[in-house]
C-alpha cells in the first residue's frame, strides 16, 4: 500500500495529518450529539412511561439503528468512500433527533422511538470514524490514530452533559417540555459535524488507498455477516477483538443506561449528569495513552488490563450503596475499562483480517457491538426494576471476568498475539 502511494505522488504522512484534523473537527459535536442524548434519554423514556421498567428502550431504539446502519454504511463507503458515506448518515442522525424531540414533546412513545432508531445512524458515524483514522496510519501507529479520534471525542462527549441544564432551560424558556431540549440541540450538532465531513474530509482517504470499489456488490446484511464471520473465526486475533469490542460495550451501556434512574431514585437526578460526564471522560479522555498501550505492548495485553478496569468499576457501583463519591469512581473506571476494550479490540480486529475484507468486517464488529449494547440497554431497565441495580452491576462484573478469561486464553494458545513484555 505504501508503494502504491508513493506512485500517486500522495504524501501519506501529511494526507493522514489532515484527516485526523478533519476527523477530530467532526467528533467533537458528533460526540457532545451522542452524549448529552444519553444523560438524559432514560429519563424521558420513564417520565413519557411513567415507569423504570422499559426506561431502557430508547437507549436500545438508539443501539439498534447504530447496529443496522453499520454494515450498510461500511458496503455504501466501500462503493463511494468514506466522505459522502459519513456524511449522510450524519445528516440522518441530525433528521432522527428531530424526530425524537418531536415525540417527546408530543408525548407519543412511537414516534419517539422511531427517532431514536434513526438518531443511532449518526452514533455508527461516530463510531466507524475511527475505522478511517486508521486508513492511511502505518501499521505500528495504527493503535495511537484510532486513540487519537476516540480521545478528541472527549471534549464533546464531557461537554454534551455539561450542557444539559442549560438545553433543558432553553427548551423550557420557549415553552417545550425540559428533556427534549438535549435532543434539539443534538440534531443542531450533527449538521455541524457533516458539514465538517463534507467541507474537509479531501481526498478521501478510502479512494487514495485504492480501497473504493465502485462495482461492489451491493450484498445484502445475511450475506455480510455470514461471509465476514467466516473471516473473523478464522483468527483467534479477530474473534478476541470483536468479543472485546462486544463485551466492553454491553457491561458500560447496561450500567450507564440506569445510573440516571438509579440516582434519581435517590434524589440525585441533576448530580447524575456530572457523574455520567466523568464516566465519558473515562471513556475517551485516556485514549492517547491507552493507543500508546496498544501500540507498544500490544492488543491483548490492553484487552487484559480493560476487563480487570471494567470489573474494578462495576464492582465499585455494586459497594457504593448509595455513595455519590463511588458512583463517580466507579462509572469512570467503567468508561476507561471500555476505553481499553474499545481501542484494543478494534486494533487486533483491523491487523487480523485481510485488506480485502477489512471493511465489511469492520462493519460487522460494529453492528456486534451495537446489538450488544441495545440488548443490554432494553434489559437494563427490567433487571433494575425487579432485581435492583446492583445485580446489574453484578451481571457487567460477570462479563468483564469472562472477557479476562478469553483474552487470557487467547494468549496462551496464540503464541503470535502474546502482549509484549
Amino acid at each position: 500500500m505504501v508503494d502504491a502511494l508513493a506512485d500517486t505522488g500522495v504524501d501519506r504522512q501529511a494526507l493522514q495529518q489532515r484527516t485526523l484534523r478533519s476527523l477530530r473537527f467532526a467528533q467533537v459535536p458528533g460526540q457532545a450529539a451522542v452524549a448529552g442524548m444519553v444523560a438524559v434519554v432514560s429519563l424521558l423514556a420513564s417520565d413519557l412511561l411513567g415507569s423504570d421498567r422499559l426506561a431502557g428502550m430508547g437507549s436500545a431504539s438508539f443501539t439498534v439503528g447504530a447496529a443496522f446502519t453499520a454494515i450498510p454504511l461500511a458496503a455504501f463507503m466501500r462503493r463511494r468512500g468514506r466522505r459522502i458515506g459519513l456524511w449522510r448518515v450524519l445528516a440522518i442522525g441530525a433528521l432522527g433527533a428531530s424526530v425524537a424531540a418531536t415525540g417527546g414533546q408530543l408525548r407519543w412513545f412511537p414516534l419517539f422511538l422511531l427517532g431514536m432508531v434513526a438518531f443511532g445512524a449518526g452514533q455508527a458515524a461516530t463510531l466507524q470514524q475511527r475505522y478511517v483514522a486508521a486508513d492511511l496510519a502505518e501499521p505500528d501507529k495504527q493503535g495511537a490514530s484510532i486513540a487519537a479520534i476516540v480521545w478528541v471525542g472527549t471534549l464533546g462527549a464531557a461537554l454534551g452533559p455539561l450542557l444539559t441544564p442549560f438545553e433543558k432551560a432553553v427548551a423550557e424558556r420557549i415553552g417545550l417540555d425540559p428533556l427534549v431540549g438535549p435532543f434539539l440541540f443534538a440534531a443542531a450538532f450533527f449538521v455541524v459535524a457533516a458539514t465538517v465531513v463534507w467541507v474537509r474530509l479531501r481526498p478521501d482517504p478510502l479512494e487514495v488507498i485504492g480501497g473504493i470499489d465502485p462495482h461492489a456488490e451491493r450484498t445484502k446484511l445475511t450475506r455480510v455477516v455470514r461471509s465476514s464471520a467466516a473471516v473473523i473465526w478464522a483468527s483467534p486475533g479477530a474473534r478476541l477483538g470483536i468479543a472485546a469490542m462486544a463485551i466492553s460495550q454491553a457491561a458500560m451501556v447496561g450500567v450507564m443506561t440506569m445510573t440516571p434512574p438509579h440516582m434519581k431514585d435517590h434524589d440525585q437526578a441533576d448530580l447524575s449528569a456530572f457523574v455520567i460526564a466523568l464516566h465519558i471522560v473515562g471513556m475517551y479522555g485516556l485514549a492517547p495513552f491507552v493507543g500508546r498501550f496498544v501500540d507498544h505492548r500490544g492488543p491483548v495485553r490492553a484487552i487484559q488490563i480493560g476487563a480487570i478496569i471494567l470489573g474494578a468499576g462495576t464492582i465499585t457501583t455494586v459497594l457504593a450503596g448509595y455513595v455519590p463519591v463511588l458512583m463517580f469512581v466507579g462509572l469512570f473506571f467503567l468508561g476507561l475499562g471500555w476505553s481499553f476494550g474499545l481501542i484494543g479490540g478494534t486494533t487486533i480486529l483491523t491487523a487480523s483480517v485481510p485488506e480485502a475484507s477489512r471493511v465489511e468486517v469492520q462493519g460487522t464488529g460494529d453492528l456486534t457491538l451495537s446489538l450488544c449494547g441495545a440488548t443490554a440497554a432494553l434489559s437494563s431497565g427490567f433487571v433494575k426494576a425487579s432485581f435492583g441495580f446492583h445485580l446489574l452491576a453484578d451481571g457487567a462484573t460477570a462479563l468483564a471476568a469472562v472477557l479476562l478469561v478469553l483474552a487470557w486464553y487467547t494468549a496462551a494458545t496464540s503464541p503470535n498475539l502474546r502482549p509484549t513484555s
